[in-house]
């Protein structure tokens, strides 16, 4: 993984996690679910990487729709 180029939605479930995941790519928006990075959190759980590029898509994308995000984190 190239350092700069992605960053990581950070959910409160893996369900949400895989929502947010099949909206995306059903969106033709290019996504990843991966471990949460540990600089970010030392909980367990996934998380969906995503583009920096695509982070506005991925906003709109998400809103209007009932799942909730902790945040958007760039990686």
């Amino acid at each position: 993984m190239t350092q700069g180029l992605y960053a990581v939605i950070i959910v409160y479930s893996t369900s949400h996690a895989l929502q947010i995941e099949k909206l995306l790519l059903g969106e033709g928006i290019a996504c990843k679910l991966i471990p949460v990075p540990r600089q970010i959190s030392t909980n367990c759980g996934v998380c969906v990487r995503i583009r920096r590029c695509d982070r506005e898509m991925v906003l709109e994308a998400i809103t209007g729709t009932q799942i909730q995000i902790e945040g958007i984190h760039d990686i």
